[in-house]
């Protein structure tokens, strides 16, 4: 069921008609020029859902979109991802200082398209797509060039008379796209470090704080949408965030903190192993066992024993 006052654009023609602009050329596909997207007047929230995926290439956007509250690398162009059947939510801000006009793409493309392709397999691969609205890539003037060309590629062959090659000319052209869309986010990663880091630090102290005040006992094992919830990023962003960072994910980092702290309170307490396992969410020692060897190569006893 469709919430209140939220639009559901099921086809790209669905889109075409929200924003009043000609039919698409192509039923599956489209590329919409932003600056004749109709403008909405709504300051406060717009929400919608839709059956399509869409990447879209943004400027000057009237209002602000609230992407988070930190400062960005870049101005020329932001970047959003969004899979179909997503929650669109924007919050809009008034603006009255906006001297140049919208521009930019939106590349909308029907999951029917990629029927018969990898990709139908392989998009769900790319966890931008899964990214909220706050983690938008922002690209520099020279990255915005390279993903603008490879969209006015699209363009040209939709547009062109369809033929058996259209359907793969378009898929490696998107392949590509996504492709760099991954190095970008690669480099928007080391380019805010220190407020990745301040993410980092913040998903430590979650930890500590977690596993001091026994809070395992009572909810059990801390879970990633449990943590990115608390950090106010998307599990998806967090967990490519770390990788970046640590090498490893969200929940290969969960693990390492559990088998940090089991190792000090099997060497620093004389807890049994049961009530070790108890403490930090295994409802069954047996698990807690395997899962210590797991990640160790040794039981918590042979462990326990070797340290001493």
């Amino acid at each position: 069921m469709t919430p209140i006052n939220t639009v559901r654009l099921e086809t790209i023609s669905d889109l075409h008609r929200f924003n009043e602009i000609p039919s698409p050329e192509h039923p599956l596909i489209s590329l919409i020029d932003y600056s004749l997207v109709k403008q909405t007047s709504v300051t406060n929230e717009l929400k919608w859902i839709q059956s399509y995926y869409s990447i879209s290439l943004k400027r000057n956007v009237i209002g602000k979109y609230r992407y988070g509250q930190q400062s960005y690398d870049f101005d020329e162009g932001v970047m959003t991802f969004f899979s179909p059947d997503q929650l669109i939510s924007v919050q809009l801000l008034e603006s009255n200082t906006i001297t140049n006009p919208p521009s930019g793409w939106i590349l909308a493309i029907h999951p029917d398209f990629f029927f018969g392709t990898s990709l139908a397999r392989d998009i769900q691969k790319y966890p931008f797509f899964k990214y909220s609205v706050r983690e938008a890539l922002f690209l520099s003037e020279k990255e915005e060039q390279v993903i603008l060309s490879i969209l006015k590629n699209i363009e040209a062959e939709y547009q062109t008379n369809i033929d058996q090659f259209s359907q793969q000319i378009i898929m490696n052209q998107l392949v590509l796209l996504l492709s760099y869309a991954e190095r970008f986010y690669k480099r928007q990663f080391l380019t805010r470090k220190i407020s990745n880091h301040k993410i980092l630090q913040k998903l430590e102290e979650y930890l500590d704080d977690y596993f001091d005040e026994n809070s395992a006992i009572n909810k059990g094992l801390p879970s990633v949408h449990e943590i990115a919830k608390y950090l106010n990023v998307s599990p998806d962003y967090l967990s490519s965030m770390l990788k970046s960072l640590t090498g490893q994910n969200t929940q290969q980092h969960i693990h390492h903190k559990l088998i940090e702290m089991a190792k000090v309170k099997l060497s620093a307490s004389e807890s049994s192993v049961s009530e070790i396992a108890y403490s930090l969410g295994f409802e069954h020692p047996q698990s807690f066992s395997k899962f210590f060897k797991s990640k160790t190569n040794q039981t918590p006893l042979e462990y326990r024993i070797s340290f001493n």
